[in-house]
C-alpha cells in the first residue's frame, strides 16, 4: 500500500469537469484519499497499490498536458490513512485568503536539502514555520519563527508587519509538503523581499532525502491523516488526535485530567458548551461499543 502526496499550480480553466473527471478515474481504480481542486491547480493525497496510483497520476499529466513526471512524496503505508475519496472544489487549493497570488507566475527559490541545511545555518538568514501553530508544537526546525497562527489565513498579518519593520534580510521559509511555501513566499515577493528561499517538497521530502547524521529536524511532523504525525523515519509517530478539536496530543497530554476520549482535551475543554459535549461522550459510546 502506497500514499502519494501532490500538488500542481496552474491555470484550470473548467474545476468542475476536472473534478467529475478525477473522482472517476479514482473510483476505477479503488483509490481513497482527498484532492482540492481551484482554478489556481490541484493539491491532494491519494493512497491505494502503486500500479493504480501511477495510472491515475498518468491521466493527470495527460489531462494538463504535462511532459514531465509529477512530482509528488511516495510513502508505504500498512493501511490507508484515508477513509474515502474526495474531489472537492476549492477557491484556493491552499486557503491564504488571496487566489490573486498565483506561484506559478513567481514564487520563491526552491531549494533541497543540502542547501536548506546551509541556509538554516546561516545566522542573517531568518527561517520561518509558515504552518500552524499546533503543527509546530509537534516539531519544526530549531530557531523558526513560529508566525502563531491558528490557520494559514492568519499569516498574511504576520507576513505585512514583518515587512513594515525591514524587507531587507532573506528569508528561508518551509511547511509540511512545500504548497504552503509557495503562496507564502509569493506573498513575501509581493511585500517586497527580494531573496526569499523555500524548502522544495517540504519537510517531508526533507526527511527522505537527508540521513541521520545531516538531519536538522526536531521532533515529529504533523499529516492530515489518520498517522496524526510522523518520525524522522515517516513511520506513524506518537501522537493521537482530539476528535473535538482536532489538535494533535502527546501521551502527555492525553495524561491530563481534562482528556476525555472523544469528547474533549485540555486545550479545548473550555472551548466546548455541555449540549455539544454529552453529544460527544454518546458518540465515544457507541465507537467503543464497535471496538
Amino acid at each position: 500500500m502506497k500514499v502519494v502526496s501532490l500538488y500542481r499550480f496552474l491555470d484550470l480553466k473548467d474545476p468542475e469537469s476536472f473534478r467529475d473527471q478525477l473522482k472517476t478515474q479514482c473510483d476505477e481504480q479503488g483509490l481513497l484519499g482527498t484532492v482540492l481542486v481551484a482554478t489556481e491547480g490541484f493539491n491532494g493525497s491519494l493512497s491505494g497499490d502503486a500500479a493504480s496510483l501511477q495510472k491515475v497520476l498518468d491521466w493527470i499529466r495527460e489531462y494538463f498536458g504535462i511532459a514531465e513526471e509529477l512530482d509528488g512524496r511516495w510513502n508505504d503505508v500498512d493501511e490507508p490513512p484515508f477513509r474515502r475519496m474526495r474531489v472537492k472544489i476549492k477557491k484556493e487549493i491552499v486557503a491564504l485568503g488571496r487566489p490573486d497570488i498565483l506561484p506559478h507566475k513567481g514564487t520563491g527559490q526552491h531549494v533541497g536539502a543540502a542547501r536548506w541545511n546551509e541556509l538554516i545555518a546561516d545566522p542573517d538568514v531568518l527561517v520561518i514555520d509558515t504552518r500552524n501553530h499546533y503543527e509546530i508544537e509537534v516539531g519544526t526546525f530549531p530557531g523558526a519563527i513560529d508566525p502563531g497562527n491558528d490557520s494559514f489565513r492568519e499569516f498574511p498579518e504576520f507576513a505585512r508587519e514583518l515587512a513594515e519593520k525591514s524587507t531587507d534580510r532573506p528569508l528561508a521559509m518551509f511547511c509540511t509538503g512545500g504548497i504552503r511555501c509557495e503562496k507564502a513566499t509569493a506573498l513575501m515577493l509581493e511585500l517586497g523581499f527580494d531573496d526569499v528561499y523555500h524548502l522544495q517538497g517540504g519537510i517531508l521530502n526533507y526527511l527522505t532525502e537527508v540521513d541521520d547524521t545531516e538531519n536538522r529536524w526536531d521532533g515529529e511532523c504533523f499529516v492530515f491523516d489518520t498517522r496524526v504525525a510522523v518520525d524522522r523515519d515517516l513511520t506513524e509517530g506518537g501522537y493521537v488526535q482530539c476528535f473535538a478539536c482536532r489538535r494533535p496530543l502527546s501521551a502527555e497530554d492525553m495524561a491530563s485530567p481534562d482528556y476525555q476520549e472523544g469528547v474533549s482535551c485540555s486545550r479545548c475543554i473550555g472551548e466546548t458548551d455541555e449540549d455539544r459535549a454529552e453529544r460527544l461522550r454518546e458518540r465515544q459510546k457507541q465507537v467503543t461499543r464497535k471496538s
